[in-house]
Order: C-alpha cells, then sequence, then structure tokens
C-alpha cells in the first residue's frame, strides 16, 4: 500500500449502496478503501464471496471479522435485563447491533493507520447517526466520509447504471424492492408495498417466522433458567448466550413467534414503517419478565420501566458509548441480582405466555394472598394505613368544602 495513499475503512455489506461506495470513493478522494466486513449473523449468503464481492468493486482489501459472540453477549443480553421496547413493541434488533459493529470498525481503522472512517447509511435513516456517534466517542480524530450526503446518486436505478458503467457486478435489481436487515436477533424488512401503511404485509414481508395460520395446531412448552437477568438454559441444556438466541429462533419461528408490524418515529423526525421478526427475542423477554413479578416489589418494579424507556431512547439514538448508557446498566445490574429463577412458556400461534413460574427470592406469599383463611394477615391492619394514604385528598376536598 502506497505511503502518500490515505486509507479509509468502510463498513461494508457487499449491498448495492457500499458496492458504488467503493469506486465512488476511490474516484472521489483518490484513497484505499479497505472493506470491513462485521459478522453478525446475517445469512451465509451474504457472506458468500463477499472478500472476492469487494476487491471486483475497487477495495484495496477486505476483512471479515465474527462479532456474534460479542454481539449478544455484551449487547443484546446486557439490553434485555431492562425490557427496553422502543415506543413498546420494538426490541431494537438493528439499534443495538450498530455500537458493535462500528466499535470493531474504529479498532481496525486505528490499529492499520487509517485515515477516514465510511459508512453506507442513506441521508435519511436512524444509521448515520448511530455509526457517528461511536466514531466520535472513540476516535473523534478520524474524519468521517458519508456518501449518501455528498453524491447525486439518489435512487436504486442510478446506484446499478452507476455500476453498470463501471462494469461492477451485483446481485442486486430493480425486482428486489425490499429492504431487510438480518442479524442473529432479528430480522427487519422495509420499503416497497410497506411505504403505504394501507397495505397489509405479503409472505415476502416475513423471512424468518411462519405464519400463525400454518404453525403447529399442538402448543410447545419450554423450560428457561434465567440467573441475575439472563437465560442460562434451555429444557436444563446450559448454553451460552449466542446458543440460546440461536435455539430460541428456531423454536419461535416454528410457532409464528416475534412479528410485529409497526410505525415508529426515526431519529430524524422522519416516520417509517417496518416488519420485524424477533422470536427468540420475545420468548426471552417473556421470560425474564415474568420472573421479574415475583422478585421486584413495587418501588423497583417501576424504577425498572422506568429506566427501560430511557434505555430504549438510548440504544435507539446510538448513544451506546455514553456514561447515561453506563449509569443506567448499573441501576439494572444492581435490580437483576435477585432475578434468579425457572419459568415455564407456552408457545402456541403466535403468543408467549408464561404459565409456571418459581424464584428462590420469591415475594410472592402463597399464604398471605391466599382468598381462603390464614393466620398471618390481619385485615383490621388495613384500617390505618388507608387513613394515611388518603389523608392528602381528604384534606383537599376539605379545602373545597371550606
Amino acid at each position: 500500500m502506497k505511503k502518500n495513499i490515505h486509507k479509509v475503512v468502510l463498513a461494508y455489506s457487499g449491498g448495492l449502496d457500499t458496492s458504488a461506495i467503493i469506486p465512488w470513493l476511490k474516484e472521489n478522494y483518490n484513497v484505499d478503501v479497505i472493506a470491513f466486513v462485521a459478522d453478525i449473523g446475517q445469512s451465509q449468503n451474504d457472506l458468500k464471496d463477499i472478500e472476492k464481492k469487494a476487491l471486483e468493486s475497487g477495495a484495496h482489501s477486505c476483512h471479515v471479522f465474527d462479532l456474534k459472540e460479542d454481539f449478544i453477549e455484551n449487547y443484546v443480553y446486557p439490553m434485555l435485563k431492562f425490557g427496553a421496547l422502543y415506543e413498546g413493541n420494538y426490541l431494537l434488533g438493528t439499534a443495538i447491533a450498530r455500537p458493535v459493529i462500528a466499535k470493531k470498525q474504529v479498532e481496525f481503522a486505528l490499529n492499520i493507520g487509517a485515515s477516514f472512517l465510511c459508512h453506507g447509511a442513506t441521508g435519511k435513516g436512524n444509521d448515520q447517526v448511530r455509526f457517528e456517534i461511536v466514531y466520535a466517542a472513540l476516535a473523534p480524530h478520524l474524519k468521517v466520509i458519508a456518501p449518501w450526503r455528498e453524491w447525486n446518486l439518489n435512487s436504486r436505478e442510478s446506484l446499478l447504471k452507476y455500476l453498470e458503467k463501471r462494469k461492477i457486478s451485483t446481485t442486486a435489481t430493480l425486482e428486489k424492492i425490499y429492504s431487510k436487515d438480518e442479524n442473529s436477533w432479528h430480522i427487519s424488512t422495509e420499503g416497497g408495498r410497506l411505504e403505504n401503511p394501507w397495505n397489509q404485509p405479503d409472505k415476502d414481508c416475513w423471512s424468518w417466522t411462519e405464519e400463525p395460520e400454518n404453525a403447529p395446531e399442538v402448543p410447545e412448552y419450554i423450560l428457561l433458567k434465567i440467573k441475575e437477568g439472563s437465560v442460562v438454559s434451555i429444557n436444563n441444556k446450559k448454553l451460552n448466550p449466542l446458543q440460546c438466541v440461536n435455539e430460541l429462533n428456531i423454536i419461535g419461528s416454528k410457532h409464528a413467534i416475534g412479528r410485529i408490524d409497526i410505525v415508529e418515529n426515526r431519529i430524524i423526525g422522519i416516520k417509517s414503517r417496518g416488519c420485524y421478526e424477533t422470536p427468540a427475542g420475545t420468548i426471552l423477554n417473556a421470560a425474564i419478565r415474568s420472573i421479574e413479578q415475583l422478585v421486584l416489589d413495587r418501588e423497583s418494579f417501576q424504577w425498572r420501566e422506568k429506566i427501560a424507556l430511557e434505555m430504549s431512547s438510548v440504544i435507539y439514538d446510538g448513544r451506546w458509548f455514553t456514561p447515561l448508557r453506563e449509569s443506567l446498566q448499573a441501576s439494572v445490574d444492581v435490580l437483576s441480582k435477585t432475578v434468579n429463577g425457572e419459568v415455564v412458556l407456552k408457545l402456541y400461534k403466535g403468543t408467549v405466555i408464561a404459565v409456571q413460574k418459581r424464584s428462590p427470592n420469591s415475594l410472592y406469599s402463597e399464604e398471605y394472598a391466599t382468598f381462603g383463611k390464614d393466620e398471618v394477615y390481619h385485615h383490621s391492619d388495613a384500617k390505618g394505613f388507608i387513613r394515611l394514604f388518603s389523608l392528602s385528598s381528604k384534606i383537599r376536598a376539605q379545602n373545597k368544602l371550606k
């Protein structure tokens, strides 16, 4: 590699956008383009021959990094402790993957002495914010190139013509109308007919999960063991986080679990519609929350809900490497220390129901909760409590009467 030529590390997927970015960077910046590929569990078809594809597009070299275990263990599992759902539904499948990708991209760029970082996110989307916040947090001295904010290629058709003119092959076509993002945690589908929210998703909008009406007629029961807010085994088989997610994705997809069709608020203000599939995430979240019901007192539970809401925005916005995220994580780690136990989940045609649960730290007492006769609770004790609990309401009402 020539010493007088700057290096740019491109977050490369092998798709249409990044295939066009490689020659565009060379033509407009006179740089050596180093293709950086993060394997976070996307389809093997996406990774097949990706190095060859990058080189044929003009990259100086291509490097693939396996980040699957890091992604699930150090980003997804910590997120699960919160029960973080963006706008009440979204298990943050795309958003939570961006910090692990961008962090490794920065580390790689620093290691090879690159001058530039580059991504293929559009000027309309969330990912431009997510990538560049990480760049700023971890390597503020590196310059950032965002082609979608600079070039005059503004459509799939123009990108295809650009590549055709340069005799660079691509598997993308005008007929492939959906934009899909896949990793070990989820797969999303956007664009095409989904851009009209009145259009019902067709079968091509769903990639992993079975149609609910075609799912098994017999429910399946699974036993999950939870330790400090993390699932550690399935049906008494001890598994690491990635193995848990992979196995539950298979089980959940079979039972049509994990589908959502939502219109969400992007960071920059545009609303977008997507069909997201997160089978394992839906199951894991249901299991952890069910044990929480046993072990968290009311005030602790309400606090966990508050920080979950905050954490969902932190992740969605790409603010993982911030003191705010670290402080929220510290808080939920304290709450999770007692979230231990076992839960049996019933999976049936798109639904997940916790039908059995137990914990050594349970605050639930059958002796106190029973509708039958007990020897531990004195009903008369509630009288004084109610008087004090309602005192402000009583004084307010008396003032009105005056």
